[in-house]
């Protein structure tokens, strides 16, 4: 890489780590490059991807950033898997490491708070924003059922007390 290829590479990186919702970083020494590319089909599915980086530019693109800790945890081969939320890039990290032995999650960060694994794990535990939604919008069609339904009830009840008035009044 020459020195403007590096710029390019440190300033692409800088707008991932700023954009992202959470990043992930994971040893992959042994993988082969069809579970490489296995890995980055599953992220792609998920809405995040994997990016393969050189140690030295990623330090430099986290360098005077909240999550500047993070760079600590650049040692060895490190690929990094992100996404604009934060859930998708820790679910495809997890669920892929627990097949793979050579993938390796070593940690990672979201905003300003750096994560270890325990942190990613329970990250990836979490319901995704579209599982939100779908829980909210139960809820909400849920209550306005059960209102329509006590709306109708009293209506009900009121109609059934004229019946009875009416049929005593006929009798």
């Amino acid at each position: 890489m020459d020195r403007n290829e590096k710029k390019a590479m440190v300033e692409m990186l800088k707008g991932v780590f700023d954009g992202a919702g959470s990043v992930v970083m994971a040893e992959y020494s042994g993988m082969t490059v069809v579970e490489m590319e296995d890995l980055r089909a599953k992220a792609r599915e998920q809405g995040a991807m994997i990016k393969v980086v050189k140690n030295r530019l990623a330090k430099i693109a986290l360098a005077g950033t909240p999550a500047e800790g993070a760079g600590d945890m650049l040692t060895g081969p490190v690929a990094i898997a992100f996404a604009d939320d934060m859930i998708s890039a820790p679910k495809v990290a997890v669920e892929f490491a627990k097949d793979n032995d050579a993938f390796n999650i070593i940690g990672g960060f979201m905003d300003d708070e750096i994560l270890d694994v325990p942190g990613i794990d329970a990250l990836s535990k979490l319901p995704s924003r579209e599982e939100l939604i779908g829980s909210v919008a139960g809820r909400l069609l849920g209550q306005a059922s059960e209102i329509g339904s006590r709306l109708n009830s009293v209506g009900s009840a009121l109609v059934g007390a004229i019946k009875v008035i009416e049929e005593k009044a006929d009798a």
